[in-house]
């Protein structure tokens, strides 16, 4: 069964960066579509980002915000986050989730089956 364990959550100032890690155990990382979600203080959760691979080619979509990035290391069996230019406003607790493959890149939560615990992200001065 695939476990998931994020690190790299803390406090930022605003325009700090900051990189999550998303950590996979049990199964072949590669095998799945994995995504990152936020969810801000009082808000729903929101999709952030997904990387995922289709027909032997991976592909990743555009952060909610457009600052951060996402990656894959195979050989660590890692997905990260790469968070630039934080504000305020991007104050959450991020979390990673995966799902399998068929539904391509989709940020919708209810196809997402496996969860890990979310490191908070406090932007503030």
């Amino acid at each position: 069964q695939l476990q998931l364990v994020e690190s790299g959550g803390g406090l930022v100032q605003p325009g700090g960066a900051l990189r999550l890690s998303c950590a996979a155990s049990g199964r072949t990382l590669d095998h799945y579509a994995i995504a990152w979600f936020r969810q801000a203080p009082g808000r729903e959760r929101e999709g952030v980002s997904v990387i995922i691979t289709i027909d032997g080619s991976t592909y990743s979509t555009d952060s909610v915000t457009g600052r951060f990035t996402i990656s894959r290391d195979t050989a660590k069996n890692t997905v990260y986050l790469q968070m630039n230019s934080l504000q305020p406003e991007d104050t959450a607790i991020y979390s990673c989730a995966a799902r399998a493959p068929g539904w391509g890149p989709s940020l919708a939560i209810s196809l997402y089956a496996s969860w890990g615990p979310g490191p908070p992200v406090p932007v503030s001065s």
